[in-house]
């Protein structure tokens, strides 16, 4: 017992200990190891969560890409699964397809290409996936399903992976079902026939992306098993099935966490990073979203990795979830096995043990209380947990460590004076044992890898609301994104565009491309819109040049207080100011045009460019069409706040130049 107590000494001023009530856990590699660990990863997209990230300025840009994709730096993830666009509402905006149109072909759209060519230039070793949340219509053939003709959606999905090497030089790892309803097996097998064909052998499936349910059909469909590389679930509460166990094949969790992110936000990240694999042998766990980059008034506002929600100031927020992330990824690499001897405390919490097989260790250990780490969903069942020491005994190849470095967190929600991922003191085993005091909500590193380090860059700008005054007039001739700055789609697609055509001020314009309603498990809206700014606005005017391109049934509207966005954009309420090709104009309380405020004869028509001028201030609205006053007064008394807005009356091409949004 003397050279146990040795080692005690030794970190006493780190881990103050009670010799009574210590717990013996081994940690040993010759009974076996358990399974290979593939990554914890981030998710950008269903949808459109990294928006406003494009449009921050550098070099701010760059540090926010550091502290998520930069070895060794900050969250150092490994893995960076993608929304293949759909042009469809898929959580919080819409991203663009590759493939508007059967006959439309353009590997250039969007972000999603630039943000995997950014992850890769810091990590060449990440891996990366896609996954479509939606598809454009005509993959459906009319109908909100993608599965009645397989053969079109596979080569629709195949063809994204192919541009993103032709274009990109991006060599996709894994491509994921769409399944928010239920999986497909005739499709799964149709897609791994047609990654075949191409030679993407190397392309891994996940299916179903969802629940577990593809296992009992992989169970009874010998060619459905083999085309199935990994078997994935999304919110699974560190909980699988025997029936995916059996299956014998990679479970991960595809997607996880969806959880505002405060410090009870990066306990829950704690807890279910090592409970995944202690309850569900779970070997990679992906976050949605990878970096909360959208307006925090949509749909689950805040629920990334850290903060980037502020382009136009600069400002972002490296928040508790990066850190805790980095207890694992910097110090246990895709590859590395998990030891089998893991679990949980006896005083609640869990430990998990990971090795190279060359003499490396990582052992992270969490002790997150109940409510301190709940998570958005699945509820979390009760648990008790309280402060405890632990005794480790290291065993097999590990028996030799003769020190580890430690690294630590604490939320400290009483003090509400957290700290995350410092580096304490080497502690140094005696004989391959040591002793831990563990308190409530912490987290612990123990490894033998030394290359950790907390990256750190001076701090951004401070916070600031969106500008009051705000004017774009879309004259880029060859824009890096094709979507403008600050606009968040979330029905329809908004791109720059260039009309060739008209020779006038009207070259270089924004356009809404998509013409026909997508396939999506979300709720579109019958209207296309875009809103844009600062969701506390009341009192506002906008302006903008507005262009029909479908005759006699064409309509777009400019709006203001916009109040909803999302999976809620179908019962968006504000002002909107609509005028239409047949010479009319309405005003609206509300997106779906049911609640009419005015309206009346305006003479618009389509193929030529008008002005439309909203103001709002109080409980009164007016609008005016090329400078003069079309309609006054009209009573507006709710909603009170909300963001402005471009849209068009349904999936046509319209166009939009010159918008200005001045608020009071």
């Amino acid at each position: 017992m003397s050279s146990r107590l040795t080692v005690v000494l030794s970190v006493l001023i780190f881990f103050p200990l009670n010799f009574c009530s210590s717990r013996s856990y081994v940690l040993d590699d010759k009974v076996g190891l358990g399974r290979v660990f593939d990554g914890i990863g981030g998710l950008s997209g269903g949808g459109a969560t990294s928006r406003l990230l494009v449009n921050y300025a550098e070099p701010y840009r760059s540090q926010i890409l550091d502290y998520l994709f930069k070895p060794n730096f900050g969250a150092s993830l490994h893995m960076l699964k993608v929304e293949i666009g759909g042009d469809a509402q898929t959580t919080d905006g819409t991203e663009p397809s590759h493939m508007h149109y059967e006959n439309d072909e353009n590997f250039f759209r969007g972000y999603e290409w630039w943000l995997m060519k950014e992850a890769k230039k810091r990590n060449p070793d990440i891996t990366l996936i896609g996954l479509p949340w939606a598809f454009p219509g005509w993959v459906g053939r009319g109908k909100n399903w993608p599965y009645d003709f397989p053969d079109i959606t596979a080569s629709y999905v195949v063809s994204w992976i192919i541009g993103a090497k032709q274009y990109h030089n991006l060599d996709i790892d894994y491509v994921g079902i769409w399944n928010e309803r239920n999986f497909n097996s005739n499709y799964i097998k149709v897609l791994r026939d047609t990654l075949d064909k191409v030679g993407l052998t190397d392309v891994g499936i996940i299916a179903a992306d969802g629940d577990w349910s593809v296992a009992n059909s992989m169970s009874v469909d010998p060619y459905l098993n083999d085309a199935v590389e990994v078997v994935g679930a999304h919110y699974p509460g560190t909980t699988t099935v025997m029936e995916a166990l059996k299956t014998q094949k990679k479970l991960w969790s595809s997607e996880d966490y969806s959880t505002f992110n405060d410090e009870v936000g990066g306990g829950c990240w704690a807890r279910i990073l090592n409970q995944n694999y202690v309850n569900g042998l779970m070997t990679a766990t992906i976050s949605w979203n990878l970096v909360a980059s959208y307006y925090e008034d949509l749909p689950y506002g805040r629920d990334g990795l850290m903060t980037a929600e502020e382009p136009w100031s600069g400002n972002y927020v490296v928040e508790s979830p990066i850190w805790i992330t980095a207890h694992t990824t910097q110090f246990a690499q895709p590859g590395w096995t998990y030891l089998q001897t893991v679990g949980h405390l006896e005083k609640g919490g869990s430990y998990v043990a990971l090795t190279d097989g060359k003499g490396n260790l990582t052992v992270v250990i969490e002790t997150m209380a109940h409510d301190h780490s709940w998570c958005i969903r699945p509820p979390l069942p009760p648990y008790n947990l309280t402060s405890q020491n632990a005794t480790f005994q290291l065993k097999g190849s590990f028996a030799s460590i003769k020190e580890l470095q430690v690294w630590r967190s604490r939320f400290d929600f009483k003090t509400k004076k957290p700290s995350f991922f410092e580096k304490l003191a080497p502690l140094k085993p005696s004989e391959g044992w040591f002793t831990l005091s563990l308190g409530e909500d912490e987290v612990y590193t123990l490894t033998t890898i030394t290359t950790g380090q907390k990256g750190c860059y001076p701090e951004p700008p401070p916070p600031a609301p969106f500008p009051h005054l705000y004017k774009d007039d879309f004259n880029i001739a060859n824009p890096f994104f094709s979507e403008a700055p600050y606009f968040a789609d979330q029905t329809g697609v908004f791109e720059y565009y260039i009309n060739l055509t008209d020779p006038g001020p009207h070259v270089f314009t924004l356009r809404q491309v998509v013409t026909q309603k997508p396939v999506t498990w979300a709720a579109d809206a019958d209207q296309t819109i875009s809103v844009i700014g600062n969701y506390q606005w009341q009192n506002l005017s906008v302006t903008c040049d507005v262009f029909m391109e479908s005759v006699k049934t064409g309509g777009v509207f400019i709006a203001a207080r916009v109040d909803k966005g999302g999976m809620s954009v179908r019962n968006t309420k504000g002002v909107f100011y609509w005028v239409f090709a047949d010479g009319t104009y309405k005003v609206t309380n509300d997106l779906a045009g049911q609640t009419v405020l005015a309206e009346g004869l305006s003479g618009t028509r389509a193929y030529g460019w008008h002005t439309l001028t909203l103001k709002v201030e109080g409980q009164y609205a007016s609008g005016f069409l090329n400078g003069y006053p079309l309609w006054k007064n009209a009573v507006v008394l709710t909603p009170k706040n909300g963001w402005a807005a471009i849209g068009t009356r349904s999936f046509e091409l319209a166009q939009f130049d010159n918008f200005v949004v001045e608020a009071q």
